[in-house]
């Protein structure tokens, strides 16, 4: 014990000599450079997350480059996350963003039940999210979460579809991802109109994932046993290309009429084409940037913020197009 307090004293000498035999000058410039780091850790550049279910189409590309430039914009670090439609990787992705102390969540979820875990871990690190294009079921975790009204949007939708069908004929619905409050809204939105129709005929409702290439698989295995249909109503605009691609396989492209939701770019230049039907029209950039400006505001002490903001959705057809630019509402 003695020998240790000696070793302890002999330190505390050895500093004073080192700090007696420092000049005034050098002592303030010292002090000076630990006051600048402290500042600069002050004015250290925030970090924003943009995490996305998928980077594997386009729309959502667009929902996450949009969000990552907005970010920028107002002065953020900004960096995306592709989840890949997996709640693991989500979730692996939301264990790094907040060991690595990013200050918001701009959130698209894959899975409204199972990606409202993440959100409220993220909550408890003190980190805000909020949600964009997707929802999770729950109105605690996120800020936020700003949602294209689907249900609205194919309630419209289904007026054209019957309209076009001459209230009569059968057809195929193509369903996204089930886990997906989006793929319910927007079903529910379309039967709500179609359903009172009783000579329009469901042959067959399938999930295709949201996913182009899936879509294709399933419509062609549908087509086998229903090779009479008038037709098809998808999710998504990725898989109303994926049919459209069944059908041109399958000699039919020019009797089936397809019906997406998106406004994708593929689709608007298909429905100017004559290739696809209709789309509904929302706004990925839209619903980005406000996600962005929403979370700047946020970190700023607003708090302020609906818990849901729908945002309206347009049909798109080959009477209106001239209207409307890909992923972007009407121009009027």
């Amino acid at each position: 014990m003695p020998r240790k307090r000696n070793v302890v004293k002999l330190m505390l000498m050895n500093l004073r000599l080192v700090f007696k035999n420092l000049s005034p000058i050098l002592i303030a410039s010292l002090v000076l450079l630990v006051w600048s780091c402290r500042d600069s850790d002050k004015n250290e550049t925030k970090k924003m997350a943009v995490v996305v279910s998928t980077l594997n189409n386009p729309w959502f590309v667009v929902l996450g480059e949009s969000a990552a430039e907005r970010s920028r914009e107002l002065g953020y670090e900004a960096t995306i996350f592709d989840s890949q439609n997996n709640t693991a990787k989500e979730a692996e992705h939301f264990e790094n963003l907040i060991a690595a102390g990013f200050d918001a969540i701009l959130f698209n979820p894959t899975d409204a039940d199972g990606s409202v875990s993440n959100v409220n871990r993220a909550k408890q690190a003190g980190i805000p999210t909020f949600c964009m294009d997707r929802e999770v079921n729950s109105l605690d975790g996120p800020v936020t979460q700003i949602i294209s009204d689907s249900f609205s949007g194919c309630v419209e939708l289904g007026q054209y579809f019957v309209r076009q069908l001459n209230k009569k004929g059968k057809y195929v619905e193509l369903l996204g991802l089930v886990g997906d409050n989006n793929t319910w809204n927007r079903s529910k939105g379309f039967h709500s109109v179609v359903d009172h129709f009783p000579e329009l005929e469901m042959v067959s409702q399938q999930s295709a994932d949201f996913d182009r290439s899936k879509a294709m698989e399933v419509l062609e295995s549908v087509l086998q046993s229903n090779p009479d249909i008038d037709a098809v109503f998808c999710g998504n605009d990725a898989m109303a290309m994926g049919a459209y691609q069944a059908l041109v396989a399958a000699g039919k492209a020019d009797s089936v009429k397809v019906f997406g939701f998106d406004g994708a770019e593929d689709v608007m230049n298909a429905i100017g084409d004559n290739k696809i039907t209709a789309t509904a029209m929302q706004s990925p950039k839209f619903m980005a940037r406000t996600a962005a400006e929403l979370a700047d505001k946020y970190l700023k002490g607003e708090r302020d913020m609906s818990k849901k903001m729908p945002i309206a959705v347009e049909v798109v057809t080959k009477e209106n197009i001239s209207e409307f630019g890909a992923y972007e509402g009407s121009t009027e």
